[in-house]
């Protein structure tokens, strides 16, 4: 809460100090590091496609903010002000887009009233709408205006199609997902990680990523009792010293920090905490199957399509009807979902003793991956039908 607070104080100074009134600016919102991840293809789009002009990020949530306030991408990074009037006006003084993307959701009715007003061309990309979300309630109608600031929907499947144009609005193309060409993408780097291959040793690995103490209540007691030919990775969501020393205090297995590494023969070690950020998606590399945290709590599913890119069988927590992807690879077999250990020793189990089931898993899942890549192109088609004023 502090850092939500107080970021937002450097917002304007920052803006005022990187945009001048005679730049051309293009403008990206996401509410965290999920969604950046998400808008990064469309990023890079539009950077090739309007090299002249700036690039503005903004961020609601401090857990996206924080990580990547330093990157290169944008020229300016900053919090989002919070959603009222006068800060929309002073925001969009400061910013004077030519272009406005919003990624997967984000809807505040200052900012879209006043970008109407200004006749500012705004696009949603990866849009994701359900029919419990106000738009779409009877009490929710004086919401729908403000979706009459954008100019398109891009959104990830037909259902959401279906929902806007039950409201009037025909504006819309069913692109799909932009993280599918984002996860791709991560094949084509050097996914190359020497301190993991000495740690794996040729094992079979688990790669826990993203983990909450939700998650490792289910993992410690698995990996207690786990074989000694099995190595797991665990690389917690918040890097919190008391709550990693907690959960390694449970752990029987010889296990290792990434911050107590240095000079250590890492092989004889059996479980291996990222106490750092920055590494899972190569990580995800080095794994014959990954647990994916987020879902046996409440604060939501983490990205499983990075692991998916690599073409391994996934596991996750029972809360994830939110997420259309972990709903469609679970029907196509690819995912497994667990309420508790003993779920997740069962079907760990089956994957690590049967090579010829877990290959067969790993092959729907990046055979998903695959089919669902394209996203990118048709909005870089849109961008390039469309002029936007260059200085």
């Amino acid at each position: 809460m502090k850092l939500f607070v107080n970021g937002r104080k450097d917002t304007f100074p920052i803006l005022k100090d990187k945009i001048k009134p005679n730049d051309a600016v293009i403008w990206f919102h996401v509410a965290s590091l999920g969604e950046y991840e998400q808008g990064l293809p469309i990023i890079e789009v539009a950077k090739e496609l309007y090299p002249t002009h700036k690039i503005v990020i903004s961020f609601f949530s401090p857990s996206g903010y924080e990580v990547k306030k330093n990157s290169a991408v944008g020229d300016a990074i900053v919090y989002l002000p919070l959603d009222t009037r006068s800060n929309a006006k002073q925001f969009l003084d400061l910013v004077h887009p030519d272009l406005v993307i919003f990624i997967k959701y984000e809807f505040w009715p200052n900012y879209l009233s006043e970008l109407k007003k200004r006749s500012i061309r705004t696009l949603l990309i990866s849009g994701g709408f359900r029919k419990d979300m106000i738009f779409f309630k009877s009490y929710g109608v004086w919401m729908r205006k403000y979706l009459e600031s954008f100019e398109h929907f891009f959104v990830q499947n037909q259902y959401s199609k279906q929902l806007l144009s039950s409201i009037g609005f025909n504006n819309v193309s069913v692109s799909g997902d932009t993280r599918f060409d984002r996860v791709a993408k991560q094949l084509e780097h050097d996914n190359k990680l020497e301190f993991i291959e000495a740690f794996k040793n040729n094992k079979a690995c688990v790669v826990a990523g993203s983990t909450w103490p939700e998650d490792e209540l289910m993992l410690h007691d698995l990996i207690n009792s786990s074989s000694p030919n099995v190595k797991f990775i665990i690389a917690p969501h918040q890097i919190k010293e008391q709550q990693i020393k907690n959960f390694r205090n449970k752990l029987t297995k010889k296990t290792i920090l990434f911050s107590e590494k240095e000079e250590k023969n890492l092989q004889e070690y059996d479980v291996f905490i990222i106490d750092t950020i920055g590494l899972l998606s190569k990580i995800y590399n080095y794994a014959d199957i990954a647990y994916v945290g987020g879902a046996a709590g409440t604060t939501g599913l983490h990205n499983i399509l990075e692991p998916a890119t690599f073409g391994i069988p996934i596991i996750i927590g029972k809360n994830f009807n939110k997420f259309p992807e972990a709903i469609e690879l679970k029907e196509l077999t690819g995912l497994y979902t667990v309420a508790d250990s003993d779920d997740l020793t069962l079907i760990l189990s089956k994957l690590l003793c049967d090579e010829e089931f877990r290959s067969r898993t790993g092959k729907i899942v990046k055979n998903y991956i695959q089919k669902n890549i394209g996203a990118t192109k048709m909005v870089r088609y849109y961008l390039e039908s469309k002029t936007v004023k260059k200085p």
